[in-house]
């Protein structure tokens, strides 16, 4: 008997790109961790935006099931990707093999994750500062990625990941970069929705920056915008972000 061709495809910038928007432009996103008192996988749901470098960020109660697994074992999968109209298996969607890394208070960053992820999340703003709440990044070590049916890849870490030096420079200018873009632009947001054919909707802004690209939100959607280069800085940044909204299609 032949050996059956395998459904794997290889991975190339199409897939890697699709991947990053999938797992970046989620808003929330069903995550598999391991029950410590049985060993059984345990699904639940949660919220999520992303750090600086692209790696998720999930909030979580320490009253619940998922954050108490979490603590016992670190690994879980995150799967992100909205189903759409029509047979949700013909919908992209990504399954991120994750190691857990708990950001309690007092960490260097904590205030980064914070912001960026009420930048996402506004209502969270009730119940962030619980002292029973606590942030996770999710490290990405692998990942699989079904672009619809036949297309089929797997990806590392390495695909996933904002690999620059800008990083932590981005992070620490980006709330000011982004407000100088719009007291320059006031309308950016809207062009910007325009531009990109995003949904329709009452009101975008701009909730989010890093080297490969931004973020946009107005309520329930979410858009991910992916720049082909890595930027500098926060102001190459706000530049490119300028140019696709006003320039020449």
């Amino acid at each position: 008997m032949k050996d059956q061709p395998s459904p794997i495809r290889e991975t190339d910038d199409d897939a890697r790109k699709l991947a990053r928007v999938l797992l970046r432009s989620a808003r929330h996103a069903a995550i598999a961790v391991l029950d410590p008192e049985t060993g059984f996988p345990f699904a639940s749901r949660v919220l999520v935006a992303t750090d600086i470098d692209g790696t998720p960020v999930i909030l979580v109660s320490k009253l619940s099931a998922h954050t108490r697994a979490l603590a016992k074992d670190p690994r879980a999968s995150l799967l992100t990707g909205e189903p759409g109209k029509g047979d949700p298996l013909a919908h992209p969607r990504l399954t991120t093999q994750c190691l857990a890394e708990p950001v309690e208070r007092g960490n260097a960053f904590y205030e980064r994750i914070r912001t960026r992820f009420l930048a996402r999340h506004a209502k969270a703003a009730l119940y962030i500062d619980f002292p029973d709440f606590l942030f996770f990044r999710l490290k990405p070590e692998r990942a699989s990625l079904n672009g619809g049916f036949g297309r089929a890849y797997l990806l590392d870490a390495n695909d996933l990941a904002i690999q620059s030096s800008a990083n932590e420079e981005v992070a620490a200018g980006a709330a000011e970069a982004v407000r100088d873009l719009v007291a320059r632009y006031p309308n950016v947001a809207e062009t910007l929705a325009t531009r990109l054919k995003a949904p329709e909707s009452a009101s975008w802004r701009i909730c989010g920056i890093d080297p490969s690209g931004f973020d946009m939100i107005s309520g329930d959607y979410m858009l991910r915008y992916e720049f082909e280069t890595l930027a500098g800085d926060a102001d190459h940044i706000c530049s490119n972000i300028s140019k696709i909204a006003y320039s020449i299609p």
